[in-house]
């Protein structure tokens, strides 16, 4: 028995064992299931030491909350707690109180069966005042290289060496035995490290100094690697630590209260904890771990994986190497590969695959058959769809980052065929150019060629698909009022954002990793062009038909958007047909649109400016105010456009979104145009107007932002009106939209009890549910992208629309309170 005192570092974040780590320190990680640190307390019990100082800096209060004062182990623990980082000596130092003679040091993240009562005799034959306990490793880069002379005294030390460097084999475990006073070479509260800052100045003061070399079993558990090795070495027993379980035959330990099925095959060495269930026709391999309270579902196997406690596998799952923290859930038919380790509270739905080396962190959730072959750390959840209602998006390189984007890439261009060019192009942010240049590697991967535009604007891509009659294209921009949110819109050969369809297939061949490649060979060059903006403006001077008549009024414009490079692209355009065309930049410095738009139309009203009009920063939608200050933007405009296209020569159809309006319907109900209804996606109004040349400038109204405006701008020249004409030509209606918040699993069940609640009125069911009546109509429409039902409502009046909005709104809520139901 030794009476000297130890101290347990404890103060390890384990970053490189993430995500093993994300909510509990280092020292707490579960070795068959008990903390690594346990090991430690136990080791030094089992050689009389029981007064046991714990340092500590991350996560402290798990620690504590665990161990308490030590009484179940019967010894006496004190916490010392660093407000900052002090280092491996400064820590020890922020506990020299504690200590009055001499004292080892340990680690809280290392297992070790070292004989300590043998490396104290050392210490004290020795006169040493700092003892490193040494090990043999055969490579030894990841540690700080030991070298002694013949009598065990240190000579040279050197922290992880490159090859060229190593000077010795004996590695240093982060062991030490010291005597109080080496601590006074630095003072408290200061960061330094025994083996870079002590150790030295020891050495260069000729202070006795000596290396143990102890030739048991030591191993730092830094990695998953470790992690998993030093559970395999103890089952191997090639670790002298107690195993808390009964051996039911060699290499088979049972806890308490296990339940195992008919037809189950244990293959040794396997560890099994206490209350688990394994159930029948399952195959439990040799180097399995299974904590307490699991349960392993039928025909389900594990081999060389790790179980932490409360975790559930389902039928036909099969783990392969693999660490599920806690209260992990993988449902039936998943399969997990080497060295993949899943974070506490993640669900894996029914068909997943988790790749080999993939780490998922904490409480995320995986929907049904997709293929993990990256790591998930942010966001809540994966899931095989990762298009929203019209693009990719996400936050710039964390949900959508360079590896993200390659491989999005190559999904897209998966779809089409070698022979073909696509377009691209992004907007002036530098993170924009990063995830561009990412998805032109993933694209060129697949033999696809690529045209880059450049930065430039998303309206000018869809025309550049056009002019180039490539066959498809790719824009990316970044939210100018979120700077870190990404957007990838992805187009087809007419310019059109692709369809639903195409769009499962590329999120099918991005989730199995099932991308066409190409040799060398044929990898194309990227053809890259210079100022293509002036093709696009050339191409709106030969579609204006009033050239003359508009460069006789020259009308006064004042031009505003967020993006500045629209604005610039709108002002070029503008004056290259005949306008005069006055820039606003201030729309920057207003946080209310409401309030900026309100001083805009002031400024075009007192200035006797024709019109003004505000881009958005993709350069699709418009909003226009008139020369007598109205806003005309959202349903108005297409109002608007809608009276434009019946005034003008030979339409014969127009698309009208079933969320519009009805409205527009009663205005071409005078004139012989056929009406085409769609759905409120973007992709299928835009396709819809593309599919017929006739219907091109109902798309300019809706996705060309200055092409719109040189269309209406050629409009009034044509019939020498004024804006403010036709704005007085749109009847008042009465309309009303609204969203209400719900959890993603009630949208069914809701749409549901709507429908059968209204089984005896008039409803639609062409999108969402609509309900119409003799006082208007509304529309309920569960969203795509959010966990939010869309509402829309239009009523003969004013207060008969409020009421339906109403009426509608409080029979969700409650059905929203009410789950039963």
């Amino acid at each position: 028995m030794i009476d000297i005192k130890a101290v347990i570092m404890a103060g390890g974040k384990g970053t490189r064992l993430r995500p093993l780590t994300c909510d509990i320190p280092k020292p707490m990680v579960p070795i068959l299931n008990k903390p690594v640190m346990e090991y430690s307390i136990d080791l030094l019990k089992k050689h009389g030491i029981k007064d046991i100082a714990v340092t500590m800096a991350y996560m402290p209060s798990i620690i504590m909350d665990y161990f308490e004062a030590g009484d179940k182990w019967n010894v006496n623990l004190e916490y010392f707690i660093e407000d900052t980082p002090l280092g491996t000596g400064g820590s020890v130092k922020n506990a020299q109180e504690f200590l009055d003679d001499t004292f080892i040091v340990i680690s809280g993240d290392a297992l070790t069966d070292l004989d300590i009562s043998k490396a104290i005799d050392y210490h004290r034959q020795k006169k040493s005042k700092a003892t490193i306990i040494l090990r043999r490793e055969d490579v030894p880069l990841e540690y700080g290289v030991v070298i002694t002379d013949e009598s065990g005294k240190v000579i040279r030390f050197l922290e992880k060496p490159s090859w060229s460097e190593v000077f010795s084999d004996t590695v240093n475990t982060g062991i030490y035995i010291l005597e109080p006073e080496i601590l006074d070479y630095f003072d408290k509260d200061v960061n330094f490290d025994f083996s870079k800052d002590l150790f030295p100045k020891l050495l260069e003061d000729k202070i006795p100094m000596y290396g143990y070399i102890t030739e048991e079993y030591w191993n730092d558990i830094g990695d998953l690697n470790s992690y998993m090795e030093t559970h395999f070495n103890i089952l191997d027993r090639k670790v002298c630590v107690d195993i808390n379980a009964r051996e039911i035959e060699k290499g088979i330990w049972i806890e308490d209260g296990v339940e195992i099925g008919k037809n189950t095959k244990l293959s040794s060495p396997v560890y099994i904890a206490q209350n688990s269930s394994i159930k029948d026709n399952v195959n439990i391999n040799a180097y399995s771990i299974i904590g307490p309270n699991c349960d392993i579902g039928n025909h389900s196997s594990l081999k060389k994986s790790i179980l932490w406690k409360n975790s559930k596998i389902g039928s036909s799952t099969h783990c392969r190497g693999s660490v599920l923290c806690n209260d992990v859930e993988l449902q039936s038919r998943i399969n997990t590969f080497e060295k993949s380790a899943i974070g506490k509270g993640s669900l894996l739905s029914c068909g997943v695959k988790v790749n080999p080396n993939v780490k998922i962190w904490p409480d995320k959730i995986i929907k049904e058959d997709t293929i993990i072959s990256q790591n998930v750390v942010w966001g809540t959840k994966v899931e095989k769809n990762i298009f929203g209602y019209k693009d990719v998006s996400g936050h710039i390189n964390t949900q959508i980052n360079p590896e993200f984007s390659s491989r999005l890439g190559s999904a897209y261009a998966s779809t089409l065929h070698k022979d073909t060019s696509i377009i691209i192009s992004c907007d002036c942010f530098n993170a924009s150019q990063i995830i561009k240049n990412s998805l032109i590697s993933g694209i060129l991967s697949t033999g696809v060629g690529v045209i880059d535009i450049k930065n430039t604007n998303l309206a000018i891509n869809r025309f550049a698909i056009r002019h180039y009659k490539a066959k498809g294209g790719v824009h990316v921009s970044i939210n100018h009022l979120k700077n870190d949110e990404v957007h990838i819109e992805f187009m087809n050969e007419t310019g059109a954002n692709i369809d639903r369809a195409t769009e499962i297939k590329i999120e099918n061949l991005f989730n199995r990793d099932d991308f066409e490649r190409c040799n060398a060979k044929d990898i194309k060059d990227i053809i890259e062009v210079d100022n293509f903006h002036y093709f696009y403006i050339d191409d709106n001077m030969k579609n204006i038909n009033n050239l003359y008549e508009i460069k006789t009024i020259k009308p006064k414009i004042l031009v505003s958007s967020i993006c500045s490079d629209v604005m610039k692209l709108a002002y070029k355009v503008f004056e290259k047909i005949g306008c005069d065309v006055t820039c606003d930049h201030s729309i920057k410095d207003y946080e209310d649109i409401d309030l900026y738009l309100s001083n805009m139309a002031k400024n075009v009203v007192e200035n006797n400016l024709d019109f003004g009009v505000v881009l958005s920063q993709n350069g699709e939608s418009v909003l226009i105010i008139d020369e007598k200050g109205r806003i005309i933007d959202n349903e108005k405009y297409n109002i608007l456009t809608t009276l434009i296209l019946l005034k003008s020569k030979n339409i014969k159809r127009i698309v009208i979104p079933h969320t519009m309006p009805t409205i527009i319907q009663k205005l071409t109900q005078k004139h012989d145009v056929e009406i085409i209804k769609t759905k409120h996606s973007h992709s299928c109004f835009m396709n819809a107007v593309l599919r017929d040349e006739e219907m091109f400038t109902q798309y300019l109204f809706n996705f060309d932002a200055v092409s719109a405006v040189c269309k209406i701008i050629d409009f009034l020249a044509e019939n020498k009106i004024r804006l403010s004409h036709i704005v007085d030509e749109i009847p008042e209606f009465y309309f009303i939209k609204k969203q209400i918040e719900c959890e993603w699993d009630d949208k069914g069940r809701v749409i549901k009890n709507i429908i059968m609640q209204n089984d005896n009125r008039n409803i639609e069911l062409f999108e969402g549910v609509r309900i119409n009546t003799d006082k208007g109509w509304c529309l309920v429409l569960p969203d795509k992208e959010k966990a939010l039902f869309n509402l829309y409502t239009e009523g003969i009046c004013q207060e008969y629309a409020e009421e339906l909005s109403i009426d509608l709104s409080s029979k969700i809520e409650n059905l929203l309170k009410n789950k039963r139901l």
